[in-house]
């Protein structure tokens, strides 16, 4: 089950699950059947808790570098890989999150990402080598300048002094130096979470897009698109390719959280995928529906974005995968979002009465999943 939003965790939405299907098989006289429950997120919000609680993973707090560089603590996850090893789960807005920042101060010419790299090296000194990284909300529009710093990476201004890590600061960059980044990070693998396919810049860049809900105003837009235009053309000349191309900048998504797709993919060697697949994959959910009789998923509230990718969406699709029946319960479901014809969910059930109480939403999902269980369906 993906959360739902103001009322139900990830975790708490496949429990209520659990326990109304526990219900019928009591009700029914009928031997409870094996529940595998999963968490789902999408890489955004909400992506750590839902790992932790779901692999049995546990959480770190440090103090890093906030957005405006004052210390902030942020939360990470360390969570069992299917390897065994230990893998990092960060999302980038507990150190650098647009919510760390009071509306009044919120201008990206002034926001880094500096914390978001510590989070990496304290992973990295926990034995993490793998990193599941969610990068949305941010407040930045660095190009991810910050981070690389805090992993080694060194920018210099045409004197050859370091340059800044803000936004403001990219049009100053002349050179980049590599030679001092942090020697274990040859070993480790980044998958971000990405659902954007803009560019590092342009008009359909990070700082045009998302620039303006970050507090930029139209001037600032422009030195910000020039300034992470100026990084991309630097790296170009400089950075050693560790992704086989020497320009990045047109690489769908290295445009997210501010530019910060782009220094994953074209300093880290990272991957940009959608999250929802990264999260499934982490989770193992192929295997375990591969094996199993039925899927249940379900959100919120279902709606046009649903097909759009959301994460109920990303495991129809791999259930049908193998053929397999697909419910959801969702809290509520916009007309004519759902026909009976669907060709990923068999049946959408929506749990919420008109008018009640979210606080009770675990207690509506149970009794749905009853009802669903116990009535005309007849499944138990």
């Amino acid at each position: 089950m993906d959360s739902f939003k103001g009322s139900l965790t990830s975790f708490d939405a496949g429990h209520a699950v659990h326990r109304g299907i526990e219900k019928a098989a009591l009700h029914a006289s009928r031997d409870v059947p094996h529940v595998r429950v999963l968490p789902l997120a999408d890489g955004g919000e909400g992506t750590v808790t839902a790992m932790i609680r779901g692999l049995g993973g546990v959480y770190r707090t440090i103090k890093v570098r906030g957005p405006l560089k004052a210390q902030v603590e942020a939360i990470y996850g360390i969570v069992p890989s299917m390897d065994g090893t230990p893998a990092a789960v960060i999302e980038m807005a507990a150190a650098s999150g647009l919510w760390l920042v009071p509306e009044k101060d919120r201008n990206p010419l002034n926001t880094t990402t500096y914390g978001v790299g510590e989070l990496i090296l304290h992973a990295i000194s926990q034995g993490c080598r793998q990193f599941l990284i969610g990068i949305g909300g941010s407040a930045t529009n660095d190009g991810g300048i910050g981070m690389l710093a805090a992993l080694g990476v060194e920018f210099r201004d045409e004197q050859g002094r370091e340059t800044g890590l803000c936004g403001k600061d990219l049009i100053y960059i002349t050179s980049v130096r590599t030679n001092k980044k942090h020697p274990l990070l040859e070993e480790c693998s980044f998958r971000v979470a990405c659902d954007v396919n803009n560019p590092l810049c342009g008009p359909q860049g990070a700082a045009f897009v998302y620039g303006p809900q970050k507090g930029a105003s139209p001037q600032d837009i422009m030195l910000l698109d020039r300034g992470l235009a100026n990084l991309a053309d630097v790296s170009a000349r400089m950075a050693p390719p560790v992704t086989g191309l020497r320009d990045n900048r047109d690489v769908p998504g290295t445009g997210a959280a501010g530019g910060l797709g782009y220094a994953f993919v074209q300093y880290l060697n990272g991957k940009l995928e959608p999250g929802i697949d990264m999260v499934m994959d982490a989770v193992g959910l192929e295997e375990e529906i591969r094996d199993a009789a039925l899927v249940i998923t379900g959100e919120g509230r279902m709606d046009s974005q649903t097909a759009m990718g959301k994460a109920p969406m990303g495991v129809a699709r791999l259930a049908k995968k193998y053929g397999k029946k697909v419910l959801s319960f969702c809290g509520s479901i916009s007309p004519g979002t759902w026909t009976p014809e669907n060709r990923y969910f068999d049946v959408c059930i929506p749990v919420t009465p008109p008018g009640a109480s979210l606080e009770r939403a675990s207690e509506w999902l149970q009794k749905a999943v009853f009802d669903y269980f116990t009535g005309e369906a007849g499944l138990l």
